[in-house]
C-alpha cells in the first residue's frame, strides 16, 4: 500500500500536475494582493509558484521575480503563460526541491503561498531560509490554511496532518529582533467543494519586515 510518507515529494506534485490540465484558477492569491499590493516593487522570490500565477500578478506591478516549484511540468506551464502575457522578461523560473536546494540570493519580497504538502515538506526549516534571503528593508509574506474547509471533515483527512498558528509559526521562524510584525490575521475566504456546495476556509497570513 503507498502512503504519502512512501511517495517522494517530487513524484507527487509532478503527478498531480501531469494528469490534467491546469491545476489551479490563474488568479493571484487575494492575500498577496492585499499584502503587497502597497509595496515598492524590487525583487521578489516567490517559494512555491505552482502554474505561476502570483509570480505573474508581481511581474505584472514592476517586479523582478524568480519563482521556484518542485514540478517541472508547473513550472512550463508558467513559463508559457508568461510568455503569452508578454512578461517572460521579468519572471525567471527555477526548479527547486526546497528540502533540497533553495536559491540563491537576497530579496525585497519573499513569498510564500500555501506552502503545505500531504507528503514529505519541512515546512520550518524551508521558512527560515525564507526569512535569510529577505534583505534588509524587504517583506517576507506567508500564507497558511488554518484548517479544513467548513464542508471537510477532519475524519477524511490524515490524523497527523497539522495546521500552523498565527503565534506559533512566529515562534517556529525564531526570527532576531531585527524584524517586525505588520501583518498577523486570520482571514475566512469562500471556499466551495468540488461539487459546489457552499463553504469557507479560514488563512493565516503573516507580513513581516526585515528592518536592517
Amino acid at each position: 500500500m503507498t502512503t504519502p510518507d512512501s511517495i517522494e515529494p517530487a513524484q507527487f506534485w509532478e503527478d498531480r500536475y501531469r494528469k490534467c490540465g491546469r491545476v489551479w484558477s490563474g488568479e493571484p492569491n487575494e492575500l498577496l494582493v492585499r499584502e503587497a499590493g502597497n509595496l515598492a516593487p524590487g525583487s521578489a522570490l516567490e517559494l512555491g509558484c505552482g502554474e505561476g500565477a502570483d509570480a505573474l500578478w508581481l511581474a505584472s506591478w514592476g517586479w523582478q521575480v524568480t519563482a521556484v516549484d518542485i514540478s517541472t511540468t508547473a513550472l512550463r506551464r508558467a513559463a508559457a503563460q508568461a510568455i503569452e502575457l508578454g512578461l517572460s522578461g521579468r519572471v525567471t523560473f527555477q526548479h527547486h526541491d526546497l528540502g533540497q536546494t533553495f536559491p540563491g540570493g537576497n530579496f525585497d519580497l519573499v513569498a510564500a503561498q500555501y506552502l503545505q504538502s500531504p507528503v514529505a515538506l519541512n515546512q520550518t526549516a524551508i521558512l527560515r531560509q525564507a526569512a535569510r534571503a529577505v534583505a534588509p528593508g524587504g517583506t517576507l509574506i506567508i500564507t497558511m490554511h488554518a484548517g479544513w474547509p467548513t464542508w471537510s471533515s477532519a475524519a477524511q483527512h490524515p490524523a497527523d496532518v497539522a495546521f500552523p498558528t498565527l503565534e506559533g509559526l512566529l515562534t517556529a521562524l525564531a526570527l532576531p529582533p531585527a524584524w517586525k510584525v505588520d501583518t498577523l490575521a486570520s482571514v475566512r475566504r469562500p471556499a466551495p467543494s468540488p461539487e459546489e456546495c457552499t463553504g469557507t476556509r479560514t488563512d493565516h497570513v503573516w507580513r513581516l519586515t526585515r528592518t536592517t
